[in-house]
């Protein structure tokens, strides 16, 4: 469940806005987006996938609003992880270049 949109590291960009598919977040004038419908997100990390900057923070295991500490060092190392994980941003290796997954298909042969 998302739980933390920075507004010490959110450009505005609005990005994640767009990217939601279920219809969390508001757009607010000249400051970061707002989690208006946060029981409505399904934990897709789309929004933190697409942020250009690692200012979400989405709680990968939660039924419920968490209560997060925005500037505790575990929290900020976990801002943006999923979007580290899989390779996306600058200087990072996408999980794809290192998939063996297609040698299964080899062997089948």
């Amino acid at each position: 469940m998302i739980e933390i949109v920075s507004s010490e590291r959110c450009t505005s960009c609005n990005i994640c806005v767009h990217a939601c598919p279920t219809n969390v977040f508001e757009i607010v004038d000249g400051g970061p987006p707002r989690i208006a419908r946060q029981q409505d997100c399904q934990t897709c990390f789309m929004c933190e996938l697409y942020c250009p900057v690692d200012a979400l923070y989405v709680a990968p295991i939660a039924d419920s609003p968490l209560t997060v500490d925005e500037h505790a060092e575990a929290t900020q190392a976990l801002m943006g992880s999923y979007r580290s994980a899989i390779g996306w941003g600058a200087k990072r290796r996408p999980t794809a270049a290192i998939d063996a997954s297609y040698e299964l298909l080899e062997r089948a042969h």
